[in-house]
């Protein structure tokens, strides 16, 4: 007895054809990368930057760096702040001071994130929403809290030490867009 394939089998192997067929069109040609011409490299992409011993290459060929302090650079370059200028850090000095005081206010006090999310707010003149918020230290007395917040590139971020000290200080945006850094880490 043969076994004729069904009309929904064959149906699935056209659409499968055709959905393979519009992929496989769809990608495009390596050659087609203005990097791939740019580089002098065998096959394009891009290449190693050459070290101090090497010939330098033409600037204008883009090119990986081999050093592995640019290279620990490059890859925390999201944690940087943005340029602040002078005025825009004035500006900024009156919540930094309101926001240590609020924090001056919480210490030593069995608080939680919601508590310090709203006195950092209202210091801030921003909604307990739009305030970061990183505990270290879980427990009944307040200490290693974080908080920061702000409008635009400007930001105000305080924090309650392991000593419960209370600070504050006037930063620039970091470049991933927010105000707390990023912790980092592998």
């Amino acid at each position: 007895m043969t076994r004729r394939p069904s009309s929904r089998t064959a149906a699935g192997t056209l659409l499968f054809a055709a959905l393979a067929s519009v992929l496989v069109a769809g990608c495009a040609d390596p050659s087609d990368d203005p990097r791939a011409s740019a580089s002098g490299t065998p096959g394009g992409g891009m290449r190693y930057c050459p070290g101090p011993q090497e010939p330098p290459i033409d600037p204008s060929v883009p090119c990986i760096s081999q050093d592995p302090a640019q290279k620990y650079a490059e890859n925390h370059a999201y944690r940087q702040e943005m340029e602040i200028g002078e005025e825009e850090r004035a500006g900024a000095q009156g919540k930094a001071d309101a926001l240590a005081e609020a924090l001056k206010g919480l210490v030593g006090k069995p608080v939680g994130e919601v508590e310090v999310r709203a006195a950092a707010a209202a210091a801030l003149g921003l909604e307990p929403a739009d305030v970061e918020y990183r505990a270290g230290t879980p427990g009944k007395v307040l200490k290693d809290v974080v908080v920061g917040g702000g409008r635009g590139k400007v930001c105000v971020n305080g924090n309650i030490d392991s000593q419960g000290n209370a600070t504050a200080e006037v930063a620039g945006r970091t470049m991933d867009g927010t105000c707390l850094p990023g912790l980092g880490g592998h």
